[in-house]
């Protein structure tokens, strides 16, 4: 009862507001826009193939601006400032860390956002992000987060979401960034742009080096892109190129005895652990307006990740070097037509497919200081993802507008265990439906109360979607089943406010065996998560932009897999109940800038058992001044963690509690020059 009490004040609050954002508003207002966003989003063109323009449920968006400011050691840390997101700061070296959302964690048992960088699929095999490592904030144009199983455009991995950074292409500028500052940081970032003609060409050059906060956490990458652009009108052609390569040393984990004394220590067992990671990614796209209301988005990509690791978790458990290789290619197809019928305002109809081919190999090793003892695991396995889907955006009056839509996806692949010459089949799930229904309604200009239906899918990763024994029969797919319903409002530039209740169930949740030389998976039951979403932004003033987030999370395994039947009712482990984030960005003066922000969460189990003592809530700030010394010349001082606040990222391995302590306050100067 505790969460449909909240879900209606918070409902009420907002609605009571409606008024007052209705005396002044346009009635221009789009039906469909349900999105928040952080920072000044600049729209140059209406682009709707595969866009979130057709999607009806909460979008957040990060604008390029706030992005390129950031100093982060990993581009997932730029999801700390948009609302709603549970950070997973692992702080290891190339295993670093992940972001999650609608309550599920960012262990890597279960990754549920679908991560797409310029529209390409950048998720590994189990789902985890490492692409991510490949792009650099400078580089960066907007983030985009849809959240909630209504978005029919992908399949593989959007069990609650997706996320998409757009980097930047075209235009005629150079932009140079240096930065130093705390753990023995320095860091330079090129950006540059070319437009001759129809011809537009992008390149981008950025290194990093830090120390690390922790004894032993030295960090190293570099990361190229070049973009190419032809547009000739009713048709652009374009391709892109990244590569990066990241080495990393481990801290590894303190014991409790060890996480409240000395913070930035490493034992020695960790002294040889670290790895390297280099990643590729090669893309093509087109983009053609086949006539004035028929418009084709096509892409093809070839995808790269080597990564190679060593790990010792603690003194009791061997090292282990793990090692995984993807080669993934595939490509997308969508049309998108705009018929004129009478008797509606506006119809769309948009129709799409995908190819997603991975080709993996999995290897393990017990190793002592690098030197191999044994092998654990060498996996090579296949595996292809097919989908389609269909959607209409169905206007019959300016105010209304209804979205049904449905996707398919079918997959198949077999695992090679070399260990043992034996091969091995992929579970047959069949054709997966996933039915979608969306609707809005804007009752008066600024104010749009929206609901949204739909399903998303689950399968296996690793080991876990092939048929190996002692599992004789085949898997079906945990169908996750959710709803939304919210309202959203807007007053010109100075009022946007959004409420969202949404709740998400799955039929059989799979999690994957972290630290198992199998690759499998283990059955975690059927599980509900649901919450509230609450998101405002004020511009009270010229120059003064405030805006504030909290997000409850209610995660909890409704009927657990037989073998644990003391777990119904549990806590999904690591997610926290509550989130709250926020920030001011005021322009006191015309060469000026202050910023500040913050972002935080509750504690969270350790486990499903439930039976171990909360950790895990914190509350961070961080500010930046800077001072434009030249038009295009600026000067900065950022600070992280100002409070020099204590929180860390903790688990349990079986038989002890072990912690990774989060970087404490740290100071960063950066000059930028934008030309």
């Amino acid at each position: 009862m505790t969460f449909w009490k909240t879900a209606v004040a918070a409902g009420a609050m907002l609605a009571a507001t409606a008024p007052v954002a209705a005396q002044t508003a346009g009635h221009d207002h789009d039906a469909r826009d349900t999105s928040f966003s952080v920072g000044d989003i600049v729209v140059t063109a209406r682009d709707m193939v595969r866009g979130t323009g057709t999607v009806t449920t909460s979008v957040d968006r990060l604008s390029g601006g706030i992005a390129q400011q950031q100093s982060v050691d990993n581009a997932w840390e730029l999801f700390a400032r948009l609302p709603g997101v549970t950070l997973t700061d692992f702080n290891q070296g190339t295993t670093s860390g992940r972001f999650s959302i609608r309550g599920f964690n960012g262990e890597g048992e279960i990754n549920a956002v679908k991560l797409l960088i310029d529209g390409i699929p950048s998720n590994a095999n189990d789902g985890g992000m490492p692409f991510i490592d490949a792009v650099m904030p400078l580089d960066i144009a907007g983030v985009e987060l849809v959240r909630g199983t209504a978005d029919p455009r992908y399949g593989l991995h959007a069990i609650a979401g997706s996320a998409d950074i757009t980097t930047r292409i075209g235009g005629d500028y150079l932009d140079v960034r240096g930065l130093g500052g705390a753990f023995g940081t320095v860091e330079g970032q090129l950006a540059g742009g070319v437009e001759t003609g129809r011809l537009s060409q992008n390149y981008f050059l950025g290194y990093r080096r830090s120390d690390g906060f922790r004894d032993h956490a030295g960090l190293d990458r570099v990361s190229l892109a070049g973009k190419w652009f032809y547009d000739a009108g009713a048709v652009r052609l374009g391709g892109i190129a990244r590569y990066a390569e990241v080495e990393a040393e481990e801290p590894g984990y303190l014991t409790d005895a060890d996480a409240y004394t000395n913070r930035r220590r490493s034992y020695p067992v960790s002294a040889s652990d670290g790895g390297q990671r280099s990643l590729s990614q090669y893309s093509l796209h087109l983009d053609a307006d086949l006539t004035d209301r028929l418009a084709l988005s096509a892409k093809g990509y070839a995808n790269g990740l080597n990564d190679d690791r060593y790990v010792r978790f603690s003194a009791n458990v061997a090292q282990q070097r793990r090692l995984t290789r993807e080669q993934q290619y595939g490509a997308m197809a969508t049309l998108h037509y705009h018929p004129q019928v009478a008797f509606l305002h506006r119809l769309m109809l948009e129709a799409g497919g995908d190819v997603q081919v991975q080709d993996n190999e999995s290897l393990r090793w017990l190793t002592a200081d690098r030197r191999i003892t044994s092998q654990t695991r060498d996996q090579a396995f296949g595996l292809t993802v097919t989908g389609g889907y269909a959607q209409a955006v169905i206007e019959p009056v300016t105010w209304l507008s209804i979205t049904p839509g449905w996707r398919f996806d079918t997959v198949s692949g077999s695992l090679r265990n070399r260990l043992n010459g034996q091969r091995y089949p992929i579970n047959r799930y069949g054709t997966i439906s996933q039915p979608k229904v969306s609707v809005a309604i804007t009752p008066v200009g600024g104010v749009t109360a929206y609901a949204n239906y739909g399903r998303s899918f689950q399968i296996g990763v690793g080991a876990g979607a092939y048929k190996v024994p002692p599992r004789t029969t085949d898997l079906d797919p945990s169908i996750n089943e959710g709803w939304e319903a919210g309202i959203k409002l807007a007053r010109g530039r100075w009022l946007e406010a959004r409420v969202a209740a949404w709740q998400q169930t799955a039929s059989g949740e799979i999690k994957r065996r972290l630290n198992d030389p199998s690759g499998d998976s283990d059955n975690l039951g059927a599980t509900r998560r649901r919450g509230i979403d609450v998101q405002v932004s004020v511009t009270p003033v010229a120059g003064a932009t405030l805006w504030g987030a909290y997000s409850y999370q209610h995660a909890r395994i409704v009927t657990p897999d037989p073998a644990t039947p003391s777990q119904a009712g549990n806590w999904i482990d690591h997610v926290p109940q509550n989130l709250f984030s926020g920030g001011v960005d005021w322009a006191p003066a015309a060469r000026w800038r202050v910023s500040l922000w913050g972002n935080g969460q509750s504690s969270y189990h350790l486990t499903p058992a439930n039976t171990l003592p909360r950790y895990g809530d914190y509350l961070v700030v961080g500010g930046e001044v800077a001072w434009r010394v030249l038009p295009k010349l600026e000067v900065a001082a950022q600070m992280k963690n100002i409070g020099d606040r204590h929180y860390e990222y903790v688990w349990y391995d079986g038989t002890q509690v072990l912690h990774s302590p989060a970087d404490g306050r740290a100071l960063y100067g950066s000059v930028r020059l934008t030309l």
